[in-house]
């Protein structure tokens, strides 16, 4: 995907939503802090994404755009709809977010996560495309395994978890 389609998918959940505020979460909210990643970072062809003061209203971007959606077989990139909880991330994230507004969003904005708060959300996600995607955002220099370390007690988990995630993260940094 890229900055351009998110842009569209940004409108496009807006026109069917109503709403103007959006959250985009998962690895395509890349996109927002950096616009023009390493083909590595656009993959996939989901917006993970949900209206920042209607997220019930989720499932008509996942109905009207998302997979299998004629918009996805139109476009060969789609919308997820999803929810806050879909991921854990910091305690202060929302004040980190890059904002993408423009023309191409209709006036929408979108708030994509910083790069910090995307690893650790992958990271405490866990699947193993999770740890090939922060494993590229180390190995290209976008974070710094001791700036995510920082921000693990900040994490919504347990002590026991951000014990796990300290030593994943540790382990990522040496392994790449």
């Amino acid at each position: 995907m890229t900055r351009e389609e998110l842009e569209h998918i940004i409108r496009a959940s807006g026109d069917i939503t109503d709403q103007y505020e959006f959250v985009i979460v998962g690895s395509q909210s890349m996109l927002g802090p950096v616009p023009t990643p390493e083909d590595v970072f656009t993959v996939s062809m989901e917006a993970d994404i949900y209206p920042l003061q209607a997220p019930e209203l989720a499932d008509r971007i996942d109905g009207a755009i998302g997979e299998g959606s004629l918009f996805h077989q139109t476009h060969g990139y789609y919308a997820q709809g999803v929810g806050p909880e879909t991921a854990t991330l910091p305690a202060d994230w929302m004040q980190r977010v890059h904002r993408v507004q423009n023309g191409n969003t209709g006036g929408r904005v979108g708030y994509c996560l910083d790069v910090l708060d995307l690893f650790l959300a992958k990271a405490a996600a866990g699947r193993e495309k999770d740890r090939a995607f922060c494993t590229a955002l180390l190995r290209h220099g976008y974070v710094a395994a001791a700036s995510v370390l920082a921000l693990v007690p900040t994490m919504p988990i347990d002590q026991e978890a951000q014990r796990a995630l300290r030593a994943t993260i540790r382990r990522w940094a040496k392994a790449w």
